[in-house]
């Protein structure tokens, strides 16, 4: 990287975390621009200041991967730093340099490939821009922070229904219930079902489900599981962490309700569940991802006391970036 540019991001750096904290305040610090697959897109200003940076990471997720289930199996993902504080300029030329450089790599013409942005869902300046140029929002990352005021008691549960953790005898409820929801969640263009995809789940469960301190509970009506919560606690959750400013956060990974039984009240009472222990832990935030496109997803999680941190802007198949 030229000495140059080197100076530029540390400048930038400082000058995007102070835009990122008065847009949002659950916003990190940016992190340190990753190495990426070329050379760093550089954005100029009429006066030949250097008003924006950007680092293209080439990631291909191996077929033994369950993470290759969350998306395409190459995904070019570009790191943008844009201090502002109107960035649709700065970003609207970053994304036609990263067109550009996209369209000199032969990996992204195949089929099963994303180009994407994490972009945070407040900073609304430059939205125009990624729309313009074929990318999409497809998940959101939420934030629910620990309320000042907590309630005492247990929380309210829903009726004749019992939550209760699972454990290693319940691998097959387990599974089903997350299999659906993966399913289900094809519809909205996340997940990519694999061959290897329910394998590579059941091994999950069957890990996370031996362990002592494991956060799945089911959701049975007359002994039957009709619903399903996973979480990770921040001591799991540290791979996500670093996307909020909060000490310590956990993650909601699986909420699942059966879909003869939505609208009972099942989902907020697995997720009031959770969140009675998280708050009696003193954990700062919750994170969690939905799909942009669910119609069901944004409203449920935002009653529960969630909003959009963090938004995923992707076109897939990479080559439909314009």
């Amino acid at each position: 990287m030229p000495w140059v540019v080197r100076e530029a991001v540390r400048d930038i750096n400082r000058a995007v975390g102070r835009r990122w904290h008065a847009i949002d305040p659950l916003l990190p610090d940016p992190a340190t621009m990753p190495a990426g697959c070329g050379e760093p897109l550089v954005v100029t200003a009429d006066s030949g200041r250097i008003a924006g940076l950007g680092v293209c990471v080439h990631q291909h997720i191996a077929p033994d991967s369950l993470n290759q289930t969350w998306g395409a199996a190459d995904r070019f993902t570009l790191v943008p730093r844009l201090a502002g504080p109107d960035v649709a300029a700065p970003a609207d030329q970053l994304l036609a340099q990263w067109r550009d450089h996209l369209a000199g790599i032969g990996a992204t013409r195949g089929p099963d490939t994303s180009a994407g942005v994490v972009w945070p869902s407040l900073d609304v300046t430059g939205v125009r821009a990624l729309l313009r140029h074929g990318l999409q929002p497809l998940t959101v990352i939420a934030a629910r922070t620990r309320p000042a005021a907590i309630a005492g008691g247990p929380p309210r549960g829903a009726h004749g229904v019992t939550i209760r953790a699972a454990g290693p005898a319940d691998e097959e409820q387990v599974l089903d219930l997350e299999l659906r929801l993966i399913r289900y969640d094809l519809q909205f263009g996340g997940p990519v079902w694999r061959a290897s995809t329910a394998r590579l789940v059941r091994d999950e469960i069957r890990v996370s489900l031996a362990r002592p301190a494991s956060r799945t509970w089911l959701a049975e009506r007359n002994g039957r599981a009709v619903g399903l919560l996973v979480a990770q606690s921040p001591q799991e959750a540290g791979w996500i962490a670093g996307m909020t400013s909060a000490a310590n956060a956990a993650y909601l990974q699986t909420m699942f309700v059966d879909q003869a039984e939505r609208g009972t009240g099942i989902g907020a009472a697995l997720v009031r569940h959770l969140h009675s222990g998280l708050d009696g832990a003193a954990v700062d935030v919750t994170l969690l991802h939905h799909s942009q496109v669910n119609p069901l997803s944004a409203p449920f999680w935002y009653r529960m006391g969630y909003r959009p941190l963090w938004t995923s802007w992707e076109a897939r198949p990479a080559s439909a970036l314009r």
